[in-house]
């Protein structure tokens, strides 16, 4: 049975792009009959706050989506919120660290950020890492660690990775794309690429329905799926909203968080039929109800370009 889930960073308020993914996401389960999963990926303490991670689990209900499993509704895999669940990720990293796949990282921010100017392997998770301390020797290590606590690197390997994409379609990444790279911050942080997949894997999740922006994310984390003998699920990455100048739909196009939304007098029936339309779903934005949706769902009609939404679209959005 299919397994799927939305998973939020309560990091600011849910806007349509967020809300888009979530749909997605939810008939791509629902459709299927499967399991839908709702967590919280809070691991960034520094960014979240416990009531945008509220807000955002009622902005959801409000658009009428509705999960098995999740942090209000509890399930056999909780928690659902992934700053109670740290423990599970140092576990993971003994067994990287046993597996010998870690190794302590000293580059200050200064060393990162002159090889982000570099022209080279730029992305979503920013520049290759050249590995730099990969090489050190234990007494190169011991003494470095006296003057600076150190973050953890995960070794990638030489092997290249390959993945089916259901909407992007074949991926192909080149031995080392992206370089090492950061697993636990000097600060204790766990990565976003380890919570992950610790998480999906102990969730059982099979199918994982996400932005395009998070593309160059999967061969990190399937490079980690495997380290970790863990079975990865089949990745979906819908291309994202852009406004008319070109840059991804944000707060500079209006009020186009769900609340904004909302409080503008906008029923979900709305929001959900103008979200149906931008993915290829509806042939118009005429309102509709998520679950009239179900029966409609198919993969293969989400777009695999990025979605430029013009401003009378987007006027009608906002009922200007």
């Amino acid at each position: 049975m299919m397994r799927g889930r939305f998973a939020p960073t309560p990091s600011g308020l849910m806007h349509v792009g967020n809300a888009r993914t979530a749909l997605l996401a939810w008939l791509q389960t629902r459709s299927a009959g499967g399991t839908f999963l709702m967590r919280t990926e809070d691991v960034d303490t520094s960014r979240s706050r416990a009531e945008l991670a509220e807000q955002a689990l009622a902005d959801l209900r409000w658009l009428g989506l509705d999960w098995d499993e999740g942090p209000d509704v509890g399930g056999p895999y909780g928690p659902y919120t992934q700053s109670e669940r740290l423990d599970r990720y140092e576990e993971a990293l003994a067994a990287l660290e046993r597996a010998g796949r870690l190794y302590s990282c000293f580059c200050s921010r200064a060393d990162l950020a002159a090889v982000a100017s570099a022209p080279h392997g730029l992305g979503s998770e920013g520049a290759a890492y050249p590995g730099t301390c990969r090489a050190l020797t234990p007494a190169e290590r011991a003494e470095r660690r006296l003057r600076k606590e150190p973050s953890l690197r995960f070794a990638v390997g030489a092997a290249p990775v390959r993945f089916d994409d259901a909407v992007a379609g074949p991926q192909a990444f080149p031995p080392g794309a992206g370089g090492d790279f950061i697993v636990k911050r000097a600060d204790g942080m766990i990565s976003y690429q380890l919570a992950v997949v610790v998480d999906d894997a102990a969730m059982g999740i099979t199918d994982v329905l996400r932005g395009a922006d998070l593309l160059d994310s999967a061969p990190r984390q399937l490079r980690l799926y495997e380290a970790l003998g863990l079975r990865p699920p089949r990745f979906a990455h819908v291309p994202l909203l852009f406004g008319s100048d070109g840059k991804r739909l944000a707060k500079r196009h209006g009020g186009i968080s769900l609340a904004a939304l909302r409080d503008a007098g906008a029923a979900p029936e709305q929001v959900v039929g103008w979200l149906a339309h931008v993915s290829g779903l509806a042939d118009t934005d005429e309102p509709v109800p998520a679950r009239e949706l179900i029966p409609r769902f198919h993969i293969g009609r989400v777009p695999a370009e990025n979605v430029v939404v013009t401003d009378e679209l987007l006027r009608r959005l906002l009922r200007e």
